[in-house]
């Protein structure tokens, strides 16, 4: 499994219509590509200002092979449902290694 991690600026008073429209745009539309496993969003009492989106994929040749154009072109479609300013703050990568699992 491998991590999208994503760290957004957002203004504390628009981030929970962030969240809402990154729902309804960006986790809709990952979620129809192969090897989409699940999305999270994380918010943190403390920094009002960020949004973190923890996107799960079944392998990175999955997440990879979303074409440049079909990320264009929803990257557009949620600029143009935002009425305020974000910033993409920060862009990692994880694999998920597990190791004695007792569950």
């Amino acid at each position: 499994m491998v991590i999208e991690w994503l760290t957004f600026a957002v203004e504390p008073e628009n981030r929970e219509t962030f969240i809402r429209i990154d729902h309804e745009i960006w986790t809709e539309a990952l979620s129809q590509y192969p090897g989409f496993l699940s999305k999270e969003v994380w918010i943190s009492p403390d920094l009002m200002d960020q949004v973190i989106c923890v996107i799960r994929w079944k392998t990175r040749e999955h997440w990879k092979s979303i074409p440049q154009a079909d990320l264009e072109r929803v990257d557009a479609q949620f600029n143009a449902a935002l009425k305020f300013n974000y910033r993409l703050i920060d862009a990692r990568e994880y694999q998920v290694r597990r190791y004695g699992n007792r569950e």
